[in-house]
């Protein structure tokens, strides 16, 4: 719940002040303070704080994007390149036969890299990488639009609904479909039990 708040919170804490004051300023320096009020959260804690601080970084770095064009749906812009950057990334992945959802989910499953000597697993995990790239693709689809005619409103909404809860959906499904086939155990037979006799 704290990694899922530290993901939506500062964008939607931009979005709902620019929405209601137009104040690019105050929108941004209240974003920044929620990033920096979760890295102080863990600090204290003592819990890891490298996401905190990737997070907070990278809305400083959003922050300083929209501050320089003076665009409020600029903040929303360095996302749009990182988001590509990973399709690229996996779909390469997928091309060059070590799918991302295999390096993922094969040490979470104990098969470290052997799935890659095993076709069918390379091909199971090859199709999760193509539902997490589909869902990548798909905020583009839904938010490149809407940036392009500046809503920002509308542009921050879909980005909290399209952030972490649909990339966590995109790895369940990832998850389900590359699920190894159940092993036979040795005393079963193929051909199902004997009829008997008499």
């Amino acid at each position: 719940m704290q990694g899922l708040a530290e993901s939506i919170g500062p964008g939607l804490v931009f979005t709902v002040l620019f929405t209601l004051t137009t104040d690019l300023q105050v929108s941004l320096i209240a974003a920044l303070a929620v990033s920096a009020v979760f890295t102080a959260v863990r600090l204290v804690s003592r819990t890891p704080v490298t996401q905190a601080l990737a997070g907070l970084v990278g809305v400083a770095f959003c922050a300083f994007v929209a501050l320089r064009t003076g665009n409020a749906e600029d903040f929303f812009l360095p996302g749009f390149f990182i988001n590509g950057a990973y399709i690229v990334a996996m779909v390469a992945s997928v091309g060059f036969r070590w799918p991302f959802a295999g390096l993922l989910f094969g040490f979470i499953r104990n098969e470290g890299i052997e799935w890659r000597k095993a076709p069918a697993r390379v091909r199971a995990y090859s199709t999760a990488t193509w539902i997490i790239v589909a869902v990548l693709a798909l905020r583009l689809v839904v938010q490149v639009p809407l940036y392009l005619v500046g809503n920002v409103a509308a542009l921050g909404s879909t980005r909290v609904a399209m952030g972490l809860p649909l990339y966590a959906l995109g790895l369940w499904l990832a998850w389900i479909v590359s699920r190894p086939a159940p092993a036979v155990s040795e005393g079963s037979s193929a051909s199902g039990p004997a009829a008997p006799k008499g």
